[in-house]
């Protein structure tokens, strides 16, 4: 996919600018990347060869970049991105049962996108929560101690208009989504101060 001019020289702009904030092109490779994506929508070959052009970089390095990280979308992807984890510590706490759940709720597997461009499912290798297994990543946001009740009622929530700002952080009770209530942090006990 070649990459339209008036959007080229949108991200040239602001890779310029990232460059100043950063001491050497390799520290300005992962924003740089980001920058392209939001643009472009997902890290194509043309992408990653722009990005690698212009803070002077091999190739290989930037595509090692864009392909270690999974924030870094490789195809077009839904609107909602969902990222299963299911390595080892989400796996014992049930991650693969979930991932066969989610499949099963959207009609798709992993690695595909809902016939209305609305959801794509991944598995991935691993979101650094392993304390608060299975974790869920929607576009992103965590969900941790993920169960299919809760994962389906936040699709649900998705599928009827809520805006993504929208989900809650994690853990918070999906019954409060599903209620359009927004979570508030508890408020400050007087007996403690």
């Amino acid at each position: 996919m070649e990459i339209p001019t008036e959007t080229k020289n949108l991200i040239l702009k602001r890779i310029a600018e990232i460059q100043t904030q950063y001491p050497d092109a390799q520290a300005a490779c992962l924003p740089a990347l980001h920058v392209a994506q939001d643009h472009v929508s997902y890290v194509t070959d043309d992408v990653l060869d722009l990005v690698a052009d212009t803070l002077t970089l091999p190739p290989a390095f930037v595509q090692g970049v864009a392909t270690f990280y999974t924030m870094y979308r490789k195809r077009r992807v839904g609107r909602y991105h969902l990222q299963l984890c299911t390595n080892v510590s989400c796996m014992l706490e049930g991650a693969e049962d979930l991932l066969a759940g989610l499949e099963s709720h959207l009609g798709i597997g992993a690695g595909e996108t809902t016939p209305d461009g609305m959801f794509t499912l991944d598995a991935v290798e691993c979101l650094a929560a392993c304390g608060t297994g299975p974790v869920l990543q929607i576009n992103d946001r965590y969900h941790e101690s993920m169960t299919l009740e809760k994962a389906v009622k936040l699709l649900d929530a998705l599928k009827s208009g809520r805006d993504s700002s929208d989900l809650p952080t994690p853990n918070v009770d999906p019954d409060e989504i599903a209620a359009g209530a927004k979570a508030a942090p508890p408020a400050p006990d007087d007996k403690d101060e």
